[in-house]
């Protein structure tokens, strides 16, 4: 099979690499690296089957040539995570809609119509307080404070343009509702707060909770979430798609905290930092996300391999190991109890 990934070169999309690589298929990603890494496609850069291209899916020249070669199409680009959703708001609108907007107009105008899994996010269902978050809930955004809902109405622009064009044009479409992945080469770097909570408590730092940690969220291993992916998109009916796909074991950032403290044998204080100190723009968090997985376990199956403790360990072996022997200049955010 011959697979496009957009959007690469980042945490799910190198993984979904390695996943179809392995099994023999051709895997071509463009990824333009403001977030992805080349680093994380290291593994792959020998092997005749990989191709990498450094381009911006809003004008890289290639994609028609791309979109006609391939036999499913991965759509990963985005502007992700809450600092740079908050730093850059309109960048987040005009790149994640008009980048997959180009994308299935060309692939509706190349004749050839791949499969296209589309990477949506939890963050569609807004402030749902139900205890399981279903597909054919109607979905909401909050306008009361802050710009983070852009993210939330460029995903719900996304998942409209792929069904729209599914209907139109006849594409193959599965949208991929994902909820809180972690797993191997994740950073912190942008707000994901399980690699943040890793490296404070491996280092015994205070773990800076954001809030009053009383916001649960549902974790799930990246190589759960691109296996439960690619077994949504194998099943027989190509019939346009929407799913969750996540853990639906929920913890609270305040139990998260205390849990990895356990696992790392770690004194680390847990702190409170209001959100205004910790983005530098206050807003409402969503309180509860947690995924009602009946629609993936029905259609494959599935079933996850990795819990919570399993990825927890080996993250926090492998930043233990990272950290070896180069702990320098690093300052922690200052703890201001809330």
């Amino acid at each position: 099979m011959h697979v496009l990934i957009t959007g690469g070169a980042g945490f799910i999309g190198s993984h979904l690499a390695a996943l179809h690589l392995a099994r023999g298929d051709k895997v071509h990603v463009v990824d333009d690296l403001s977030t992805g890494s080349r680093a994380n496609l290291a593994p792959f850069e020998s092997k005749p089957s990989f191709r990498f291209d450094e381009a911006d899916v809003l004008t890289w020249p290639l994609l028609q040539q791309a979109a006609a070669w391939a036999d499913r199409i991965y759509h990963l680009a985005a502007v992700v995570g809450v600092y740079r959703v908050i730093a850059e708001p309109t960048r987040v609108l005009a790149t994640n809609i008009a980048a997959c907007e180009r994308l299935f107009r060309t692939v509706a105008a190349g004749g050839w119509l791949p499969q296209v899994v589309v990477a949506s996010s939890s963050e569609v269902y807004g402030h749902q307080h139900e205890g399981l978050l279903h597909e054919n809930m109607d979905l909401s955004v909050s306008t009361r404070v802050g710009t983070r809902w852009n993210y939330s109405v460029s995903k719900i622009a996304d998942e409209a343009l792929a069904l729209s064009y599914s209907q139109k044009f006849g594409i193959p479409v599965l949208v991929a509702r994902f909820f809180n992945t972690i797993g191997p080469r994740q950073v912190g770097r942008y707000g994901m707060v399980v690699p943040r909570f890793v490296d404070q408590a491996v280092r015994g730092e205070p773990i800076t909770v954001y809030g009053d940690g009383e916001q649960t969220r549902s974790f799930c291993d990246v190589r759960d979430n691109v296996a439960a992916m690619d077994l949504l998109a194998s099943r027989e009916s190509h019939d346009a798609l929407v799913a969750n796909i996540g853990n639906d074991r929920e913890i609270s950032m305040n139990d998260l905290a205390r849990l990895i403290c356990e696992r790392a044998g770690s004194d680390s204080k847990i702190c409170h930092v209001p959100y205004l100190k910790a983005y530098g723009e206050d807003f409402e968090d969503i309180q509860r996300r947690r995924p009602a997985l009946d629609r993936l376990r029905t259609l494959t199956g599935f079933e996850h391999r990795y819990t919570l403790e399993d990825t927890l360990d080996e993250l926090i072996l492998e930043r233990r190991a990272a950290l070896a022997g180069t702990e320098h200049g690093h300052r922690p955010l200052v703890c201001h109890q809330s």
